[in-house]
């Protein structure tokens, strides 16, 4: 009986152009968006119905600035990281912000430091459960 043979074939090399890993659009856009975005709740938080400060203002702006200075120096540096020390940087930049707007509401150090530690450890847990699980 006789069977069919794929003949082998010569494939032409293309010439790659190195990958372009500078930073994107979107690596810059999404930590700007979320310190945005804590910069006014921190501010709403404080302000609390009230008349507008310029302290409010100032803490709304420098939380909102460390915010996405923290959120873009993470995003440019995970993928030096292995994978255990990106998820706990993921849950300690999450239970960080997470427990300062819950110290904002004027609740105690140690509830707030308990909530943003809780929080922090389930980022970790979920972030490397999802690195685990995609990565080689």
């Amino acid at each position: 009986m006789a069977t069919h043979a794929t003949m082998p074939t010569r494939r032409r090399r293309q010439v790659s152009t190195p990958a372009h890993h500078g930073p994107s659009a979107l690596s810059w856009a999404v930590p700007v968006t979320l310190g945005v975005i804590l910069g006014f709740w921190a501010f709403f938080i404080k302000r609390d119905g009230g008349a507008t400060t310029n302290g409010q203002i100032w803490l709304g702006v420098v939380s909102g600035v460390a915010f996405a200075v923290l959120c873009y120096a993470l995003v440019r540096v995970r993928w030096a990281l292995p994978r255990e020390l990106r998820a706990a940087a993921y849950g300690v930049l999450t239970g960080g912000a997470v427990g300062f707007l819950y110290s904002l509401h004027g609740n105690s150090v140690l509830a707030s430091s308990l909530l943003g530690l809780l929080l922090a450890a389930g980022m970790t847990c979920t972030m490397f459960y999802a690195y685990y699980t995609r990565e080689d």
